[in-house]
């Protein structure tokens, strides 16, 4: 039975209660996060923290957690669980009031949870080792706030599951002007030409971690190229290579977009180039 963190207390999962009134439960009134540990080691901690907080200061929910706060729940968690590598979903929503209604009540305290969840080894950069994904490309029905990693993620899981009934392990997205955004639960690269690129923030993007790490690594390495730009859905498609990021893909290459064979239908050689960078480097910030 798994540890969790309720509130300023550890409890078996089975004896965590969170109120019906809590407003995350309600409207998704909330923000999230997911840091990945191996072996203990967490990655990108400070930056998963800085972002949950912008999410938090952005819905104007006050928590009085420092950093130091998180990181002893995350270790705790960690070594509470059995098992090596973790998946820490951090949880903190506006809290329960008396009533349902949709204006910001005063006055309440924050519900804060989370848990810990096993994950597999870090990926390999070894091509015939590597896991790899064929996935689905819809124009993106979101909302306009998708900086903000919040709880409320319905619009994102309708658009994973036209990926999952479709066979395909994500979706990809691209807004009304054609434009590259990001896939429902990852960003987005293409590689053409051996140059790199991904779509720029903004407000129908979230900074993703995994994103900032590979491109403050590409950065310190001259001899690849990495634009931040608008990309078309032709250019998507007409790709090279093109990868999904996140906290538990690292660098996940994507190898057929419904009917479109990318590249060679293979992780190509500039994939296995960054992801052997990030699995080196990906512990240095």
């Amino acid at each position: 039975m798994s540890t969790v963190y309720l509130n300023g207390d550890y409890m078996d999962a089975e004896h965590a209660k969170i109120s019906p009134m809590d407003r995350g439960f309600l409207f998704g009134d909330g923000i999230y996060e997911v840091i990945p540990a191996y072996n203990g080691d967490m990655l990108g901690f400070t930056a998963h923290i800085e972002r949950m907080n912008n999410g938090l200061n952005e819905l104007e929910i006050v928590l009085n957690y420092t950093p130091d706060t998180w990181r002893i729940i995350c270790d705790q968690l960690c070594n509470k669980n059995q098992g090596k590598n973790f998946g820490i979903y951090l949880h903190v929503s506006r809290g329960a009031d008396t009533k349902r209604a949709h204006a910001y009540p005063t006055g309440i305290t924050p519900t804060v949870f989370a848990y810990a969840f096993e994950i597999p080894e870090q990926p390999v950069s070894i091509i015939e080792s590597a896991t790899t994904y064929t996935v689905s490309l819809e124009q993106d029905k979101r909302w306009q706030r998708c900086h903000i990693k919040s709880t409320a993620l319905l619009g994102n899981v309708i658009h994973y599951q036209h990926g999952a009934a479709a066979g395909n392990k994500e979706t990809i997205l691209y807004n009304g002007l054609g434009e590259l955004t990001e896939a429902s639960s990852s960003n987005v690269f293409i590689v053409k030409d051996g140059v790199i690129s991904t779509p720029p923030l903004d407000n129908q993007i979230l900074p993703g971690i995994t994103r900032w790490l590979i491109i403050n690594i590409l950065h310190s390495h001259s001899e690849l190229k990495v634009h931040e730009r608008r990309i078309s859905k032709e250019e998507l498609l007409d790709a090279d290579e093109v990868w999904i990021t996140s906290a538990t893909k690292e660098v996940g290459p994507v190898i057929k977009i419904n009917d479109t064979l990318i590249g060679t239908g293979k992780p190509g050689k500039t994939w296995q180039r960054v992801q052997s960078l990030f699995t080196l480097h990906k512990f240095d910030y």
